[in-house]
C-alpha cells in the first residue's frame, strides 16, 4: 500500500508539473537552436500523456491487463526515455543539472523497460522513483527557482 501510494504521489506530482510547465511559465530553454517545438510542448505533448498512461496502468497496486496494457507501459516508458534524449539535442541543455536529470530519467527508463518486458509491475513501479527524482532536480533548478 505504501509503494503505492508514493508511485501515486509521484505521478500526481509530475503531471501537475508538466501541466504547469505547459501553461506558459518561463522555462530554462524555450527550445533548442534549430528545432520548433519548445521545452512546454514537450512536455504538455510527451511527458505528461505518458506519465498518465503509466499511472493508469500501474496505480495502486494495479497490474496491465494483458498484451495491450503492457504494450501501453513498455511504450510509455520508451517514450519518456527518448524524451530524455531529446531532451539534450538541439542545444537545449543549458548546464550540468539538467544534463545530470536526463541521464537520471534515462536510466530509471531503461530499468522500468527491463522491468515491463519481464511483466513485473512492482519493479516497473519502483523504477519510477528515478523518474520522478529525475523531473524533480531539473525543475526545482529551471521551472520554480525565480531568475
Amino acid at each position: 500500500m505504501k509503494k503505492s501510494f508514493v508511485f501515486a504521489a509521484g505521478l500526481i506530482s509530475l503531471a501537475g508539473l508538466a501541466f504547469t510547465l505547459s501553461s506558459g511559465q518561463v522555462t530554462a530553454q524555450k527550445k533548442g537552436k534549430t528545432r520548433p517545438m519548445t521545452t512546454a510542448q514537450l512536455m504538455s505533448g510527451l511527458v505528461k500523456p505518458q506519465l498518465g498512461v503509466l499511472q493508469e496502468q500501474l496505480a495502486d497496486e494495479k497490474t496491465p491487463e494483458g498484451e495491450d496494457g503492457w504494450k501501453a507501459v513498455t511504450t510509455s516508458i520508451a517514450l519518456l526515455n527518448e524524451s530524455g534524449h531529446i531532451m539534450m539535442e538541439d542545444d537545449r541543455c543549458p548546464d550540468k543539472i539538467w544534463a545530470d536529470a536526463c541521464e537520471v530519467l534515462r536510466k530509471a527508463t531503461e530499468t522500468a523497460l527491463s522491468k515491463a518486458e519481464q511483466k513485473d509491475a512492482a519493479g516497473v513501479r519502483e523504477s519510477i522513483a528515478g523518474i520522478s527524482a529525475s523531473c524533480k532536480a531539473c525543475h526545482t533548478e529551471h521551472k520554480y527557482k525565480k531568475k
